[in-house]
């Protein structure tokens, strides 16, 4: 079993910078693949960005690549979540999740999710 713990959302300005953290806890792997996903009002959560636990490889959303950037810092047991040059339609909930495998694929198949933290870009 696996904890995922967010914080960092709040309320920014078009143009701001934010960065969110995500605290794992339990059984954590080096095989795990952690992502970040989002679920804006009225409309179904996406994938945001992912990265392996172990290695550097990472991918992310069209709608956000180049201006977030997803880290982990290991020895914290966390995952991050630059954001640069927010956006209006970056409101959302933003969710933490992990995966046990890898097969190629980051952007379906977690397991576990957290709770989410609100991020609030206002114009």
């Amino acid at each position: 079993q696996v904890q995922l713990v967010e914080s960092g959302g709040r309320l920014a300005q078009a143009g701001d910078s934010l960065r969110l953290s995500c605290a794992a806890s339990g059984r954590t792997s080096s095989n795990y693949v952690m992502g970040w996903f989002r679920q804006a009002p009225g409309k179904e959560r996406e994938f945001v960005a992912a990265v392996r636990w172990s290695g550097d490889q990472t991918y992310y959303d069209e709608s956000v690549n180049g201006r977030f950037t997803i880290s982990r810092d290991n020895a914290k047991n966390m995952v991050l979540l630059q954001m640069i040059s927010l956006k209006p339609e970056d409101t959302a909930v933003y969710y933490c999740a992990a995966k046990t495998t890898f097969w190629g694929d980051f952007v379906s198949g977690y397991i576990y999710w957290g709770q989410g933290t609100q991020v609030t870009v206002s114009s």
